[in-house]
């Protein structure tokens, strides 16, 4: 129990920092042509601190795992990178069906058996450089609550977790649920820690979300650092990042936070 509340605390800190896109600062709420694009600060004096405590443990842990992990030669961290997405597109498909969108659902899970089968587990693209089978933007549940109508609620950042809102908080739970691939690692017997017959056990899901979030910190390394320098407020700029970075994906907008030249960004997500 206390090895898997350590690969939960890991794999989730990296990931908050997901939250970050391109953009400029914003105000308080970011505030579109629909209700559930609104998000109004709450807490914001227990927000400033978790933030603060987040960034000191990127800092200290996470960055330098991020700058070794860099050090592989390129094509191991290109295939690893893929690799991840494919398996993270499962959860994109459930989340397609559920936002009524089957011509995505469609596109994304046929992706998914090509790159599974003739790109070998999704470490090469053949789906996209052979078939023309483009990839489209991910989707969690917190989009697809979004999609629906239901309203952002709050911001706030929580320890580890990092930004977030009261619909996307809800959407992380959701999407354990609804992620394939928690489901076939969680639903496997274990007897005194070895796993029988069984391919998989719970630890294969943490390796693959703590993989993917320290291949995404090491493709943005230079992009936080250019934030950091660049952000008079940065709590305010995160968070102004990642309310807009919401609002695109759920409104499936190109143009919303392209404020930066292409070159200066990696892709980021949320999940």
């Amino acid at each position: 129990m206390i090895r898997k509340i350590i690969y939960i605390s890991v794999f989730a800190f990296l990931l908050q920092t997901n939250a970050v896109n391109a953009g400029t600062e914003g105000s308080e709420e970011i505030k579109g042509n629909n209700s559930q694009n609104t998000a109004t600060e709450c807490f914001e004096g227990f927000s400033r601190a978790m933030f603060s405590l987040n960034h000191v443990l990127d800092k200290a842990i996470f960055k330098p795992i991020a700058k070794g992990y860099r050090a592989l030669p390129p094509p191991i961290r290109k295939g690893t990178g893929n690799a991840v997405d494919n398996l993270r597109s499962l959860l994109t498909v459930s989340n397609n069906i559920l936002q009524g969108d089957f011509s995505e659902a469609g596109n994304t899970a046929g992706r998914f058996a090509i790159n599974t089968t003739v790109g070998i587990l999704g470490i090469f693209d053949p789906a996209a450089n052979v078939f023309g089978l483009k990839e489209s933007g991910k989707e969690d549940f917190g989009q697809t609550m979004g999609k629906w109508g239901a309203n952002s609620g709050c911001y706030f950042v929580l320890p580890i977790l990092g930004p977030t809102t009261v619909r996307d908080s809800v959407g992380l739970v959701g999407n354990v649920f609804l992620d394939p691939v928690y489901q076939i690692t969680h639903n496997t017997e274990i007897d005194n820690g070895v796993v029988g017959n069984a391919t998989y056990s719970e630890h294969n899901y943490y390796y693959y979300r703590g993989t993917g979030a320290v291949d995404f910190r090491s493709k943005n390394i230079e992009s936080f650092d250019s934030l950091e320098k660049n952000a008079i407020d940065l709590y305010a700029t995160v968070k102004s990042l990642y309310l807009q970075e919401r609002k695109k994906k759920i409104s499936n907008s190109e143009s919303l936070t392209k404020t930066q030249d292409a070159g200066d960004w990696e892709e980021i997500d949320t999940n």
